[in-house]
C-alpha cells in the first residue's frame, strides 16, 4: 500500500523490492525570494498501484505532480528532499539524464491530450518517436506499438494510426496519450486530471484502462484530480493537499469514510450527489498563496474548528486511524461541519412564453450532419442540462445558440425575437444578454492581458458606464466566483486551471447577462469551487431571473442546478423531462448507460 513512511522503513521496502517510488521531505520555493510552494512531503508508492493526489486549485497537486518528473515550472525551484524510483535519486540527475529518464522510466500523462498531442503528426509517427526517441529502448518497436495499441483499447479504431489528433474524439486523445506514457514500460506515471471533460462513459474506460496498466505492468502511479468521485474508485491511497502540504494521508477508503482533518471533510461535503438535489457548501474563503502563507496552520482562517494554537503553532503529522494528519484535533471525535440539506428543485415558471424556445433545430460542420430536430425550452429564472456523450452535438447546440456556428437551419427565439445564424448578424444589445462560458480556460483567455483587463474589457461595450464603476464591478464579480481584487493585476499563466475557469465565468457574469449558455464550466473546478459556483448561478436564477443551458458531463450536478433536462446522443434528443423523473427513472437505455457509469462516492468505477 502506498504511504507515508520513515527513513527506516523506506530502506526496508526499497531491500524487499516492493516500492518503486519514494518521495522524502521533498520541497519547492519561490526563486529569489525563497517562499514555501510545496514542503515537507513524504510518500512512497508500490508497484502496481495508484496514489491519489486531491485538493482545491492552488493545493500544489500539479506542482508536486510536475516535480516528480523532476521538472518545475519557471519562479520555482527544487530546494530540498528526494525522488527515488526503484532506488535512483531523480533530482541527482543531470539534465541529460533527466531527458533520458523521462516517457522511459517516469512518463507523464497531461490534463489536455489535445494541447499536449502534436498536431502536424500523423498518431502513428508521434507513438513510434516515443519509442524511437530513446536509444536504449530495447525490442521491436512495431511489436510494442502493436502491443500498447491493444492494451489501450484503440486496436479496433480502423485507421488510427493514420489520422490526425484533430480527427480524434476527446476519448481517443486521451488513450493515445496513455499509450505514448506506457510504451516503454515506466517505472512511475503521473497523471494530470486525464479525464477531465470526458463524458461519463468514455472516463469509465479510460480509468479502466488506467488501472489495468498499471496492474499488469507493475507500475506506481500518482493520479492528480478534483473529482473525489473518480479518486473513491480508483486508487489505493488519497493524500489530501493544502497550502503545498500534505494535510491528510491513508488508505482511500478510511480517508472517505471516516475523514479526519476538517479540510478533507469540507471538500467530501461539497460533493454533489447522484441520487438527490442538495445545497452545495463549499469552503469558505480562499487557500492562501506562496509568499502569504500566515503563521501556524495555513487551514486556520478557514476552519470552523480553528483553536488559539492553530493560528501560532504549524500542526506536525500525527497517525490517527491509519492515516497521518495535520491537525491539533486530529484525535478528537469527528464533527458532521457540513451536514448536507436535501432541496426540491426550484420549478420553472409558467409563463406563456419562454425566454428561449428552439424548434426543429438541424446543425451541420461541412457536409456532415450534427444535430437533428432539436426542440426545447428555457424558462425565465431556470436551467435547462443538456447531457450526453462526447460527440453527441452538446457543444454544437451551445454554439449555435450564442451565434457562433452559422450553419444551422429552424428557429431560435430569445425573448420572442428570432435569434439569425451569426453573431455578427445580431445586434450588441442582444449579444450582451447571451453569455457563453467556454469549456477550456486555457484557450478562453488572452495570455497578454491581465485579469482586470480580460473581466473589464465587455464593459466597454456599455458607453454609460464610468471608469470607476467599471472596477467596481471587476472587483464585485472577482469576489462573487472566489477570487479577490488581488487577481486582478496578474495573468492567466499565474494561475490554475480551475481559477481561469471562474476568471472566465466572471467576465460572463460582469455584463449582467439574461441568459449563460454554461459549457462544461465545472470542468476544470475543484469540488469546493464547483460548490460556490453552482450555489452563485442558483442565486442568480432567483434574483436575476437568469436563464441557463448547463451542459455537462457530470450528472450528479445536474440534480443540484437544473430543473429539467435533455439527453442528446448522436444528434438527436433521446429524453428531456423533469430532472428527478429523467435521471431517477431513465426510459431510454442511452440515459440508463450514462446514469450507470456515472461515478459515485459510495461505489468503484
Amino acid at each position: 500500500m502506498s504511504r507515508l513512511v520513515d527513513d527506516e522503513a523506506l530502506s526496508n521496502q526499497v531491500v524487499d523490492g516492493k516500492v518503486r517510488l519514494q518521495v522524502k521531505d521533498l520541497g519547492l520555493c519561490l526563486s529569489g525570494s525563497g517562499e514555501d510552494v510545496v514542503s515537507d512531503v513524504s510518500f512512497s508508492v508500490s508497484a502496481g498501484e495508484v496514489l491519489g493526489l486531491v485538493g482545491e486549485s492552488g493545493s500544489g497537486k500539479t506542482t508536486l505532480a510536475l516535480a516528480l518528473l523532476g521538472y518545475t515550472k519557471r519562479g520555482i525551484d527544487i530546494v530540498r528532499g528526494e525522488i527515488l524510483l526503484d532506488g535512483a535519486n531523480l533530482l541527482g540527475m543531470s539534465p541529460a539524464e533527466l531527458r533520458s529518464n523521462r516517457g522511459r522510466r517516469v512518463a507523464y500523462v497531461p490534463q489536455d491530450p489535445a494541447m499536449a498531442l502534436n498536431p502536424a503528426l500523423r498518431i502513428g509517427t508521434q507513438l513510434r518517436e516515443a519509442m524511437q526517441v530513446h536509444k536504449d529502448f530495447t525490442g521491436d518497436v512495431g511489436e510494442r506499438l502493436a502491443e500498447i495499441i491493444a492494451d489501450t483499447r484503440l486496436a479496433n479504431e480502423g485507421d488510427l494510426l493514420q489520422r490526425y489528433p484533430h480527427q480524434l474524439s476527446g476519448g481517443q486523445q486521451q488513450r493515445v496519450g496513455l499509450a505514448m506514457a506506457f510504451a516503454c514500460r515506466p517505472g512511475l506515471i503521473v497523471l494530470d486530471e486525464p479525464t477531465t471533460g470526458l463524458d461519463v462513459t468514455t472516463q469509465r474506460h479510460v480509468l479502466t484502462t488506467v488501472r489495468e496498466l498499471c496492474s499488469s505492468y507493475g507500475v506506481a502511479a500518482v493520479y492528480v484530480s478534483h473529482d473525489l468521485a473518480v479518486v473513491r474508485g480508483l486508487v489505493s491511497t488519497v493524500a489530501v493537499m493544502y497550502a503545498g502540504r500534505v494535510i491528510e494521508l491513508g488508505p482511500t477508503q478510511a480517508v472517505f469514510n471516516q475523514p479526519t482533518h476538517p479540510y478533507t471533510r469540507g471538500l467530501l461535503a461539497a460533493v454533489p450527489s447522484l441520487d438527490r438535489a442538495e445545497v452545495l457548501r463549499g469552503i469558505t474563503g480562499q487557500p492562501p498563496r506562496p509568499g502569504r502563507r500566515p503563521k501556524g496552520c495555513s487551514f486556520a482562517a478557514r476552519c470552523p474548528l480553528a483553536l488559539p494554537v492553530c493560528g501560532e503553532e504549524e500542526p506536525v503529522p500525527t497517525l490517527v486511524g491509519g492515516r497521518l494528519v495535520r491537525c491539533f484535533r486530529a484525535g478528537e471525535e469527528r464533527v458532521d461541519l457540513n451536514e448536507k440539506k436535501v432541496v426540491a428543485p426550484a420549478q420553472e415558471p409558467h409563463e406563456s412564453a419562454p425566454m428561449l424556445a428552439v424548434r426543429t433545430l438541424n446543425a451541420s460542420y461541412g457536409s456532415s450532419q450534427v444535430l437533428f430536430d432539436v426542440n426545447l425550452n428555457v424558462g425565465r429564472a431556470a436551467c435547462l442540462a443538456v447531457v450526453g456523450e462526447s460527440g453527441s452535438g452538446k457543444t454544437t447546440l451551445a454554439r449555435c445558440l450564442v451565434g457562433l456556428n452559422s450553419n444551422w437551419s429552424g428557429e431560435i427565439k430569445f425573448n420572442g425575437e428570432e435569434l439569425v445564424a451569426g453573431c455578427r448578424n445580431r445586434p450588441k444589445n442582444l449579444l450582451r444578454k447571451v453569455q457563453y462560458i467556454f469549456q477550456n480556460p486555457y484557450s478562453a483567455l488572452n495570455p497578454r492581458k491581465t485579469i482586470g483587463q480580460i473581466i473589464g474589457q465587455p464593459l466597454e461595450q456599455i458607453p454609460d458606464l464610468l471608469y470607476s464603476e467599471r472596477s467596481q464591478r471587476v472587483v464585485q464579480v472577482l469576489e462573487d466566483v472566489s477570487l479577490g481584487a488581488d487577481f486582478m493585476s496578474r495573468l492567466p499563466d499565474q494561475l490554475s486551471g480551475g481559477e481561469r475557469q471562474r476568471v472566465a465565468i466572471a467576465r460572463a457574469l460582469v455584463v449582467d447577462p439574461e441568459l449563460l449558455v454554461c459549457d462544461e464550466v465545472t470542468s476544470s473546478l475543484d469540488v469546493s469551487a464547483q460548490a460556490i459556483i453552482v450555489e452563485l448561478l442558483r442565486k442568480l436564477q432567483v434574483e436575476r431571473g437568469l436563464g441557463m443551458v448547463f451542459i455537462t458531463h457530470n450528472l450528479a450536478l445536474v440534480r443540484s442546478i437544473a430543473q429539467s433536462v435533455v439527453v442528446l446522443n448522436q444528434g438527436h434528443i433521446v429524453e428531456a423531462g423533469d430532472v428527478d423523473k429523467v435521471l431517477s427513472h431513465p426510459t431510454d437505455p442511452y440515459t440508463s448507460r450514462l446514469m450507470a457509469d456515472a461515478p459515485r462516492l459510495n461505489q468503484p468505477i
